[in-house]
């Protein structure tokens, strides 16, 4: 199995109970995530060496966070301490014709603060199969971008292989300082991972497709992605296609092109969704296990679109599911009917 370090934020999340909004919450459910910290613990539960790379600070939820993800295996040892503050993100999960809402405080957390200068990326990359880190690092801060910047050109020096879900987040920036800040940093990427809007808000190129009207022939991706091979050089490039009929149903497959072929995933018709946080980290998971244990294109992302058609009914930021299990969706086994 391989070693995989990814990077980025962990955060405390406040869930309102149920489906419940905020104004009627008196009590909120307590989760630990963030899209790097999600994808680490996946790939530590299909049996890969997960290494976790951030900071937090040195008091007693800055440990929570770090435990959260050592109850899973993953290793944190080179989880920087100091700061002042964890990041926050509050959620309400919507229901039918009602979105969920989620609501961020997390200026001036310790990640978003962090310097180079707090990691030897050198030592930690020395080694290891893959890096992974997502779009929305180095949207905190200039100094998080930086971070990332560095962590990659130690990563291409000792021949890591890199992937990034580009992970657009129209809360923490806007499309010209994603793409000023995106775009330079794909020189480095292997596996290109996003959707429609992030192709577009990070990185310049819109697909022809209406998503939001369920017109989501292949065929107006497989242009755009031929060109971003063609400008990045990415080894893959990875579309999501979610149909939001409701809060609660949700179409849900995807595409993947190497510089030659192109293949359109089986589609999952996902109702009720019990929780969608998380989806797409659990995807870029399925990705990255399969792709960095020699497993084909197909094959990866099969795995990683029923892994994270999973993962929508389970509570929390992360995918607490099996290889086994997702191997048996993929096998057609999705009837839901109890195992005695």
């Amino acid at each position: 199995m391989a070693k995989i370090v990814t990077m980025g934020e962990i955060m405390l999340r406040l869930s309102s109970p149920g489906n419940s909004r905020f104004i009627q919450s008196d009590s909120f459910d307590v989760n630990y995530g963030g899209g790097e910290a999600n994808v680490a613990v996946s790939l530590q539960n299909y049996g890969d060496e997960a290494y976790f790379v951030s900071k937090v600070p040195e008091h007693e939820i800055g440990q929570a966070a770090i435990n959260s993800l050592r109850r899973f295996g993953v290793n944190t040892d080179y989880v920087v301490r100091g700061g002042n503050r964890l990041g926050i993100y509050y959620l309400e999960t919507g229901c039918s014709l009602r979105p969920s809402k989620v609501i961020y405080d997390r200026a001036h957390s310790s990640i978003s603060e962090a310097q180079p200068s707090d990691f030897d990326f050198d030592t930690i990359f020395k080694g290891m199969r893959g890096f992974h880190w997502s779009g929305i690092t180095p949207a905190l801060s200039d100094n998080a971008a930086e971070c990332v910047r560095q962590a990659c050109i130690a990563a291409k020096k000792a021949g890591v292989i890199i992937s990034c879900d580009l992970n657009y987040r129209k809360k923490l920036w806007t499309p010209e300082k994603a793409q000023s800040v995106m775009r330079p940093l794909m020189q480095y990427v292997d596996i290109c991972i996003g959707n429609e809007e992030d192709a577009e808000m990070c990185l310049g190129y819109r697909p022809d497709a209406d998503v939001e009207n369920g017109k989501t022939d292949a065929s107006g991706y497989r242009g755009i992605f031929r060109k971003m091979v063609k400008e990045f050089g990415f080894r893959y490039v990875i579309g999501t296609l979610r149909e939001s009929f409701t809060a609660s149903n949700n179409g849900w497959k995807a595409m993947i092109y190497n510089g030659d072929s192109f293949y359109v995933s089986h589609r999952y018709e996902i109702h009720p969704i019990v929780d969608r946080v998380g989806g797409g980290d659990a995807f870029s998971a399925g990705i990255i296990h399969c792709l960095a244990n020699g497993m084909s294109q197909e094959k990866a992302l099969e795995f990683a679109v029923a892994a994270s058609a999973l993962k929508h009914t389970i509570p929390g930021d992360v995918n607490m599911v099996s290889l086994a299990e997702v191997e048996s969706l993929m096998n057609g086994n999705g009837n839901g009917r109890v195992e005695r």
